[in-house]
């Protein structure tokens, strides 16, 4: 049975995201691109993954790239989602800086900055997996206000206070609990 590939994308917007702008320097020049698919993948050492499509610019350079910035971005900054992934149509960009990191450029004005070495590149289908360790952070502009992906649109997010999630760090190990539905 084959997989309609429209009916998966869809059923995979269904998964809200933060919307990040991915930097790296190489050939002498700040690259950057937008990403989605992005996860955090081990506290110690502390690694995260993100998977750039084999025909985006910046996986031409994977081979070139030591380290890289992955730069979540701020609700209103909307323009530079669109800018960085290929969509804008207006005759001038938006308005950014790169400015200097640990890590080569970083987009100024992102909600948070996870700077990074490059860890590994595996092959994901039509896709690349790259996981970087991050060694170093920036904290962006408070408030903290995210871009969110959802369904193929730009989303806010209600601020209002939740319940706290419990602090599974702080739990022993316990073997896993099973249910089963009839």
């Amino acid at each position: 049975m084959t997989l309609d590939a429209g009916r998966f994308r869809r059923a995979l917007g269904c998964f809200a995201t933060g919307v990040a702008v991915i930097t790296a320097e190489f050939d002498g020049a700040a690259h950057a691109m937008t990403a989605n698919a992005i996860s955090s993948l081990s506290l110690d050492p502390p690694l995260i993954l993100f998977c750039p499509s084999k025909k985006a610019r910046l996986s031409a350079g994977l081979n070139l790239i030591k380290e890289f910035s992955v730069n979540f971005l701020r609700n209103e900054q909307e323009a530079l989602a669109n800018y960085f992934a290929g969509a804008w149509r207006k005759p001038i960009a938006p308005t950014f800086r790169f400015v200097p990191g640990h890590c080569g450029p970083r987009l100024e004005g992102s909600l948070v900055t996870l700077e990074c070495a490059m860890h590994e590149v595996i092959e994901g289908g039509d896709h690349w997996i790259v996981i970087g360790r991050v060694v170093h952070l920036h904290d962006g502009v408070e408030p903290h206000y995210p871009l969110v992906f959802f369904k193929g649109q730009y989303r806010d997010i209600d601020m209002r206070q939740g319940v706290p999630a419990p602090d599974l760090a702080a739990v022993e190990d316990e073997p896993p609990h099973i249910f089963y539905h009839n």
